[in-house]
């Protein structure tokens, strides 16, 4: 048995913030390097009192509207989000009532970002290979746009706002996850975080205080902070390398691999990836240019538009690979 990516929908928000409209804003920065380097030129953004839990309802009702599954089928509900509505009760919870789901359906949150799918994929394996659920909705939504400041250019330009639902379920067919490899570096914590809102750091009036790093980028402590150099030397050092791992250890090369479909994290993190594993740049796919990087949303969103545009077929071997916050990677390959 194999667990199945059976169908995925997404939701982007109605707000379009393109590089002409940062420009204008912000008159100083070059958005033609800008765009050059994180290969985005608009992304979506949420409406104030718009959340991620919006983006998912609306997300799963596309779902249950385009599909032939009924809401009384689903038993499990995994949300992976770090733009939660409360501290508490979970996303999940909220969500699971606003669908109308069975008292029967398992819920919980994960916090993670850019891995978040693949993880989440784990996730949902573990809980139907155990019989714990059988068809699982994976929610993947997050709204990184309240978290960055209007003036830090490092951020602004590159994160856009969505979420996106998947459908996994079992499969007794040569279709579904092949095998799935996660990692962690939790010494790396601070290469992206949010200093303060958490239990650790209370939101004050100090944390609310703006600051300039080096190269010119305001934020203050409630604000996401990015070291985009290390990020990219985490990358370059250990997304390949587990890439490699995963398909050597099933007995695979990176040309039996139909379509490699990474987190789109920028053009940068992207052609990294590509000249290291050598991937001929028609298997790579990309979507970023008018999304931004989604963070958890990113795969699932861009998998799903691979699948519309044809670019997957039937007994396709992809690979998935996620990379971010935590800081933590994993990588999946799938067959079609």
């Amino acid at each position: 048995m194999r667990v199945n990516i059976q169908s995925i929908e997404y939701h982007l928000p109605e707000t379009v913030i393109s590089n002409e409209d940062l420009g204008r804003e912000n008159t100083g920065w070059d958005m033609e390097i800008l765009e050059k380097r994180t290969g985005v030129s608009k992304r979506h953004i949420v409406r104030p009192e718009e959340t991620a839990l919006d983006l998912a309802f609306h997300a799963s009702e596309k779902f249950f509207r385009k599909h032939n599954i009924a809401k009384e089928e689903i038993d499990g509900l995994i949300f992976c989000t770090e733009s939660t509505d409360h501290i508490l009760p979970p996303n999940s919870c909220i969500l699971h009532n606003k669908l109308g789901l069975s008292e029967d359906v398992l819920a919980f949150d994960f916090t993670l970002a850019c891995s978040g799918y693949v993880y989440g994929l784990a996730l949902a394996q573990g809980l139907i290979f155990s019989k714990s659920a059988r068809r699982v909705l994976l929610v993947n939504a997050d709204t990184y746009s309240k978290f960055i400041n209007s003036h830090d250019r490092s951020t602004r330009v590159l994160f856009g706002d969505g979420a996106a639902v998947s459908l996994l379920t079992a499969s007794d067919s040569a279709q579904g996850i092949v095998d799935i490899k996660c990692s962690t570096s939790g010494k790396d914590y601070d290469k992206f975080i949010i200093p303060a809102g958490g239990c650790r750091l209370p939101k004050s009036s100090d944390t609310s205080v703006p600051m300039q790093d080096k190269s010119g980028n305001i934020r203050t402590k409630e604000n996401i902070h990015m070291d985009g150099l290390g990020i990219l030397t985490f990358v370059n050092s250990k997304v390949p390398q587990q890439v490699t791992q995963i398909l050597s250890r099933n007995g695979l090369s990176v040309n039996d691999i139909d379509l490699f479909i990474f987190h789109q994290a920028s053009n940068m993190a992207l052609d990294s990836i590509e000249r290291i594993l050598k991937i001929q740049p028609e298997k790579m796919f990309r979507n970023l240019k008018n999304l931004g990087n989604l963070v958890s949303a990113s795969i699932p969103i861009a998998l799903k538009d691979a699948m519309d545009q044809g670019r997957i077929q039937s007994g396709y071997k992809v690979v998935l690979s996620g990379f971010g916050v935590g800081l933590s990677w994993a990588t999946a390959i799938v067959e079609f």
